[in-house]
């Protein structure tokens, strides 16, 4: 049964960091894109980031650039389970439900529609 799990959200001040992870049962994420969204109260689910085969990195929100990244875990014992988040200089408009989602292809989507498997979401509030 392929199942996502994230974990990692949490209460940070603006300006703070978290590193939210995104782990695989049931397949190895291996070189399946990847993608991250989030979805803040009353809003709509937005891309954040992707993670692609080669690594390839595609941001669906410039608001994140230069503050988010993505990657895989390359450790012997976790490889091709855990996909990270990485998110730095948090602003409150940062706050939201993030998600990470999978289509078990190896080209980024183009939006939330491309990606059948997600996981339950995890919180993230930037507040002070």
């Amino acid at each position: 049964q392929v199942q996502l799990v994230e974990s990692g959200g949490g209460l940070v001040q603006p300006g703070g960091s978290l590193r939210l992870s995104c782990v695989a049962s049931g397949f190895l994420l291996d070189s399946y894109a990847i993608a991250w969204f989030r979805q803040a109260p009353g809003k709509k689910r937005e891309g954040v980031l992707c993670i692609g085969s080669g690594d390839r990195t595609r941001y669906y929100s410039n608001s994140v650039k230069g503050r988010f990244t993505i990657s895989r875990d390359k450790s012997r014992d976790s490889a091709g389970k855990t996909v990270y988040l990485q998110m730095n200089s948090l602003k409150p408009e940062d706050t939201g439900v993030y998600y990470c989602a999978t289509d078990r292809t190896f080209n980024c989507g183009s939006d939330h529609e491309d990606y059948t498997y997600w996981g339950q979401g995890t919180q993230v509030t930037v507040s002070s």
